[in-house]
């Protein structure tokens, strides 16, 4: 199974998470693309990008099921597997109250890491899992 992992590439603490969602990705199984991007774009995610609270998209190739804020972190985790697969029991939480902790940390996302005016140059792990 493989997924694209959709975010927002003006965020210096999204594109940090990217680039350790590469590092435990050891099967490579998650490529992943800009929200800004042409990709984002077709499928009708950029509306993702332009909002106030940031939100991570995940789709599932193998189905086209689309997940966002916290059920896109707990689906992320189950295809990273391993000792990832344990924090999948965070769906048992009530949704309205991990996408409140997720709307938290986006929203302060920027006061964590600040924005970034240029796309870092991605390591050469991550730059063969790039879409545009």
């Amino acid at each position: 199974m493989s997924w694209i992992l959709f975010f927002d590439g003006d965020c210096a603490f999204c594109s940090a998470s990217v680039r350790r969602v590469v590092a435990l990705d050891k099967h490579e199984r998650v490529s992943f693309a800009p929200l800004q991007g042409k990709l984002a774009a077709e499928l009708g995610f950029s509306k993702y990008a332009a909002s106030e609270e940031g939100t991570m998209v995940l789709l599932r190739e193998s189905d086209g099921k689309v997940f966002t804020r916290s059920d896109a972190l707990i689906e992320l985790a189950r295809g990273l597997g391993g000792a990832w697969r344990l924090t999948t029991v965070a769906r048992f939480i009530p949704k309205f109250l991990r996408d409140a902790v997720y709307r938290w940390i986006a929203n302060n996302r920027f006061r964590f890491m600040g924005k970034s005016d240029a796309c870092s140059l991605p390591d050469p792990d991550l730059q063969k899992r790039l879409r545009e």
